[in-house]
């Protein structure tokens, strides 16, 4: 059984990306430090690959993009094939290839990113998703390694990121449910460590505070990005409270809502997504939601991460896309 960086790391007492900065001879990592990692790699009989140490001072012109998803679900979700489509369209034009991997979760993430960083397989790397206390973000920091990210860190000094305002698009899609008289109004989002929703449900938390209304618990529940997890957050909902209107992070997540809710409702449901995906308008009834630009995520993002690579003078580190609530018939 081969040894790993994490092995490695951890009998020398230091983070497996300062190991992977070792082997690729980063000038800012101490002569001591150095010292005991080498030694670490001697004891457990560590051999880095010979040819990725050889290409440290090279380029390789290609960018690694690591997907939160299994290999069922990666091409499920619409939102990832959009915003793979915009970061191929500006590699493509600037000559740039995209290596992408996906995992099942944040630890398998951040083994994919060492071996990248440590083989020196890509120039630098895309994260499409920020969570809460994000260790991919906090493993790229430390190992100095360019990167860019599709979301807003909770700190941003010195990062580059792509994102929409998603704290102002949720809080106006509840405005425009508002405005259209409702009051009983449920929420959707994905994981709750993830950034995104975070900033949505906020958006959400502000709309109704401001008409007076307290939010309720029981009108919130969280789903992963599947119809199937949809589906049972909405039967969980509906187990509780009588929304009136629901509104959903992913289109994926309102397909599923609106499945249980013509299966256990008597009474119309308003309902809203996020992403307009291309199914949303062929839904029966056709499912309004917010387009967040995906495509252009994708294409700034890479845009960023190129200019970091070439060096080009630019002082722009990140971009907010905005967003568009598009309505489709009745939402009822």
């Amino acid at each position: 059984m081969s040894v790993t960086i994490r092995e490695v790391a951890k009998l020398a007492n230091v983070s497996p990306s300062t190991v992977s900065r070792v082997i690729a001879d980063n000038p800012k990592i101490s002569d001591a430090t150095k010292k005991k990692v080498y030694k670490a790699m001697k004891e457990v009989d560590y051999h880095p690959n010979a040819i990725a140490r050889s290409l440290v001072s090279k380029t390789t012109k290609t960018i690694g993009l690591i997907l939160p998803n299994t290999d069922e679900d990666l091409f499920v979700n619409p939102f990832f094939i959009q915003i793979m489509r915009g970061i191929s369209h500006y590699a493509q034009k600037k000559g740039y290839y995209i290596m992408y991997t996906y995992s099942s979760n944040e630890e398998q993430e951040v083994e994919y990113i060492a071996s990248l960083i440590n083989s020196r397989r890509v120039d630098g790397i895309i994260l499409p998703t920020v969570r809460k206390d994000d260790k991919c973000i906090a493993y790229l920091k430390e190992a100095d390694y360019p990167f860019v990210v599709i979301g807003k860190p909770e700190s941003t000094e010195g990062l580059l990121w792509v994102d929409n305002d998603n704290f102002h698009a949720m809080y106006s899609v509840v405005n425009y449910l508002i405005q259209k008289g409702e009051r009983k109004i449920a929420f959707i989002g994905g994981s709750p460590t993830l950034n995104v929703t975070i900033n949505r449900l906020e958006g959400y938390k502000r709309a109704m505070e401001n008409i007076g209304v307290k939010i309720d618990g029981n009108m919130i529940e969280v789903a992963d990005f599947t119809e199937i997890s949809g589906y049972d957050a909405m039967k969980k909902i509906l187990s509780k409270s009588n929304p009136t209107a629901v509104v959903t992070t992913d289109d994926l997540i309102a397909f599923g809502a609106s499945k249980a809710i013509a299966e256990i409702s008597d009474k119309p449901i308003s309902i809203i997504g996020f992403n307009n995906t291309p199914l949303a308008a062929y839904r029966n009834p056709p499912l309004s939601s917010v387009d967040v630009n995906s495509e252009e995520l994708g294409y700034f993002a890479v845009k960023l991460l190129i200019n970091k690579l070439e060096n080009e003078k630019e002082y722009i580190n990140n971009y907010i896309i905005d967003t568009k609530l598009v309505e489709r018939e009745s939402t009822k």
